[in-house]
């Protein structure tokens, strides 16, 4: 997962959508965007992490994904679970500190529901 600090730019023609917005309304404009940012106004508010999971199972979106908002670095293991690819930390995250919550769980205890149990 990449890991951007608040000021990084994102790339060039990012799909910006609010965490109330129906993702599969925007199917065709998103199908062109190189990268979609999927915004967590409150930590607390997980309906990006359900967005992420429409775009990548049912819309099956291949670009992007960009968690922006209030994400911490204790959410990086389920961001990445449901298909972020990157995350823009709030202020005063450490990146270092980031790298290592990556790596606290490197398996999950239940099977992925987009992965064959027998892949």
């Amino acid at each position: 997962m990449r890991l951007l600090n608040p000021d990084d730019a994102l790339p060039h023609g990012t799909v910006t959508l609010a965490n109330t917005d129906d993702v599969a309304a925007h199917a065709d404009a998103l199908r062109e965007a190189p990268a979609v940012t999927l915004h967590f106004p409150k930590w607390v508010d997980g309906r990006a992490y359900s967005q992420a999971v429409v775009l990548r199972g049912r819309l099956k979106y291949a670009g992007e994904i960009i968690a922006t908002g209030e994400v911490m670095l204790d959410m990086l293991p389920l961001l990445r679970r449901c298909g972020f690819d990157a995350a823009q930390l709030v202020a005063g995250q450490d990146l270092a500190a980031a790298d290592r919550a990556l790596g606290f769980f490197p398996g999950h205890y239940q099977a992925d529901p987009h992965r064959s149990v027998h892949a």
